[in-house]
């Protein structure tokens, strides 16, 4: 019991005729047992795989259960964009496990520009809002974090310590499989190496934290008006934030 793509844009890539390709629900009941290295989903007591064929089993009861209410949520015909945790799962099994330090360096490599180091100029109400959200995740970083980020004005890059980008990287390959691939989701999401970690580690809520990204959006928006269109994309990406909240706490 294979898992099709669950990207929808992989299946509209391909020309796939929803009529014909769209999968249909298959099973009645769906729960979670424990199995070898984990918690395993199961459709009519059977483990459905991954895209490369590995069994679909996560590291706790709680993750597996997130998996697992996706597919029982599902009506007819399986939706892959109502299957988001599944998605998370299905890429830490068959892509980050085989890829880590990859991933790692590419979480790395966001802190070293990070978000909330890059200070505007002006306008000075800019700068006092700046200077209240990203100062305090700047402080908690080099506590909590051992990582020591240097602020800048402007936009014109600014490397940062070498010792505190490894650091991130380090941090980074300590997580296991699943914990990583939500960090590596959550970091450009947000911007930031520090902010993704402060949601992993359940320093802030997925709201607060999405709204600490998007500051120099927000301050845009005050001054010009919301367009319709953008204002759906950051209700979706506010969504994701949220999911990997679930995320890392079905993990803990």
């Amino acid at each position: 019991m294979q898992i099709p793509s669950l990207d929808p844009n992989v299946a509209a890539r391909k020309g796939f005729r929803e009529s014909e390709e769209r999968l249909k629900r298959f099973w009645k009941d769906v729960d979670v047992a424990p199995a070898d290295g984990g918690w395993a989903v199961r459709l009519d007591g059977r483990t459905p795989k991954t895209p490369a064929h590995a069994p679909l089993i996560l590291p706790t009861e709680a993750a597996a259960r997130l998996v697992a209410d996706e597919w029982a949520a599902q009506g007819e015909h399986l939706d892959p964009a109502a299957m988001p945790a599944t998605r998370l799962a299905s890429t830490a099994i068959d892509r980050v496990s085989q890829a880590r330090d990859a991933v790692a360096e590419e979480v790395a490599a966001f802190a070293g520009s990070d978000l909330i180091c890059y200070l505007a100029e002006g306008p000075a109400s800019l700068v006092e809002r700046q200077a209240r959200e990203w100062a305090p995740w700047r402080a908690w970083a080099a506590t909590e974090l051992a990582v020591h980020l240097e602020p800048a004005e402007g936009i014109v890059h600014r490397p940062q310590d070498p010792a505190a980008v490894a650091r991130v990287r380090e941090l980074a390959l300590r997580l296991d499989d699943f914990a990583l691939t939500g960090l590596a989701m959550a970091t450009p999401l947000l911007g930031s190496a520090v902010l993704a970690f402060a949601l992993q580690r359940a320093a802030g809520g997925a709201d607060a934290l999405f709204d600490a990204s998007r500051l120099d959006e927000v301050f845009q928006e005050e001054r010009w008006g919301v367009d319709a269109e953008n204002a759906e994309r950051t209700s979706a990406r506010r969504e994701e934030a949220r999911l990997l909240e679930r995320w890392f706490a079905a993990l803990t």
